[in-house]
């Protein structure tokens, strides 16, 4: 009589330990990477930011290209806002190039949460 050991679903999980030829045939691609040098380091990560409740005082506040950047749902929104203060003399190009660059290579949330409706009323000293 074979004895076979009945596989539990716990048997499939992604962290069972494998030979290293048994990973090589399941997993050509993926035990070439892990072989390979590094192309892609990654260096930091980005967390979800807790918004500051310090609250301020806006009398006479004017708002930022970023308070403006933040405002915007998606990349090409920010992009119109670098464009148009840039074309109106709000920022100079330099500012205008490193936030485009910072825009490409990050995204619009890189310039920090969405500000919604009401953002200033809730953060402001009473």
């Amino acid at each position: 009589m074979v004895d076979k050991k009945k596989k539990r679903p716990i048997d499939e999980f992604p962290w069972q330990e494998y030979d290293k030829e048994e990973f090589k045939e399941k997993y050509p691609h993926l035990a070439k990477e892990l072989e390979e040098e590094p192309g892609l380091v990654i260096e930091g990560y980005r967390v979800e930011e807790e918004e500051e409740e310090e609250l301020m005082d806006f009398s006479g506040y004017n708002p930022t290209v970023i308070d403006f950047i933040r405002r915007c749902e998606t990349d090409e929104e920010a992009l119109e806002i670098i464009n148009w203060m840039e074309e109106h003399g709000e920022i100079t190009p330099e500012l205008a190039k490193e936030l485009r660059i910072k825009l490409v290579k990050e995204g619009v949330r890189s310039f920090g949460t969405k500000k919604e409706w009401g953002w200033y009323e809730r953060h402001r000293k009473r």
